[in-house]
């Protein structure tokens, strides 16, 4: 079971031959972080020059404002927190990079037989209009329930929800990605179905800057992608995987055989993180249809992909790496 989880990771890295430039990024306490904290951890930010301080984040508000108002230059979470930024908040953000398609599944308590019994009980959230929350209307939608057959309830990121969950029983469902999907059957807790098979491709978690600050670090943003890469090269290496491992036990403090089978879905390009990170657009295309159909963004027809992402400082990282 998982026993606790510290909520902040500041890492600074120094004595390196050459300057290191200061760079905070926030991110969801989760397994699809395993990446960045192997990169602080193997040096392989260090040897890109830069100097990482790695911060957790409970909630997608919380991360939106402060990426917002400076606090950090990187978020990596749910690329449709970018979306809203641009659209809500009037924050002008752009997405750089993919990471993963949320790995989440439909988990429910014991009690619930089906998704359509899920009329009249509590969905938990993140926040109720991104990402996330979206998923799980969508895929409620689609089993015939109405967005006022049940209610939505905000509780904060993955590990708030699945410990709801398990503290309240009348938290009737929410989604669950790893390790806390690979922990949850052990506490009770069933799922109803895995996001991608029930509502098609999904890019989930990217980075996502302000556009103002990435044209003004070009470079560094370069520089960090490529460490970025590379991290998740190391992260899903199967010569690494006891490395890794143990890294995910002794972050998330969770027992040896679930850090095991999360490293092993994460491993997995088809569910898992996305090779060297890219970014998914016909799942990118999926979020803003996902927007426009059920918070009516865009009078319900979503724009084109591109207004949100400029992949140009990636293809950058992967040519550095190249060479």
């Amino acid at each position: 079971m998982i026993r606790g989880l510290a909520f902040s990771l500041s890492v600074l890295l120094v004595g390196n031959a050459f300057a290191q430039t200061p760079l905070r990024a926030k991110v969801f306490p989760g397994a699809q972080s395993l990446p960045l904290m192997a990169g602080v951890q193997q040096g392989i930010f260090e040897r890109h020059g830069i100097k990482l301080e790695l911060l957790f984040t409970q909630t997608s508000q919380e991360q939106r404002d402060g990426l917002a108002s400076g606090d950090f230059q990187v978020a990596h979470a749910a690329v449709d927190n970018a979306v809203a930024m641009v659209e809500r908040a009037k924050h002008d953000v752009v997405i750089v990079t993919g990471g993963d398609s949320s790995m989440n599944e439909l988990f429910a308590q014991a009690d619930v037989r089906s998704i359509a019994d899920l009329k009249g009980r509590v969905v938990i959230v993140d926040a109720p209009n991104t990402a996330y929350a979206l998923q799980a209307k969508k895929i409620l939608r689609l089993n015939g329930l109405k967005d006022s057959d049940y209610t939505i309830k905000p509780v904060g990121g993955t590990l708030f929800r699945y410990r709801a969950m398990r503290e309240d029983k009348s938290h009737a469902a929410s989604m669950l990605n790893p390790p806390f999907s690979i922990d949850a059957p052990g506490a009770g807790l069933k799922s109803l179905g895995r996001a991608v098979d029930l509502i098609g491709p999904y890019q989930a978690t990217g980075a996502f800057v302000l556009r103002k600050w990435a044209a003004s670090n070009a470079d560094t943003l370069t520089r960090y992608i490529a460490a970025q890469i590379e991290s998740t090269r190391w992260a899903v290496a199967p010569s690494n995987k006891d490395a890794a491992v143990k890294m995910l036990v002794e972050r998330f403090k969770l027992q040896p055989e679930v850090a095991s089978r999360t490293w092993d879905l994460l491993a997995d390009p088809k569910f898992g993180l996305a090779v060297d990170a890219q970014f998914n657009l016909a799942g990118f295309r999926n979020v803003l249809a996902l927007r426009a159909e059920i918070e009516g963004d865009w009078g319900g027809t979503p724009p084109a992909p591109e207004r949100y992402i400029d992949l140009s400082y990636y293809e950058k990282a992967r040519a550095l790496l190249r060479n």
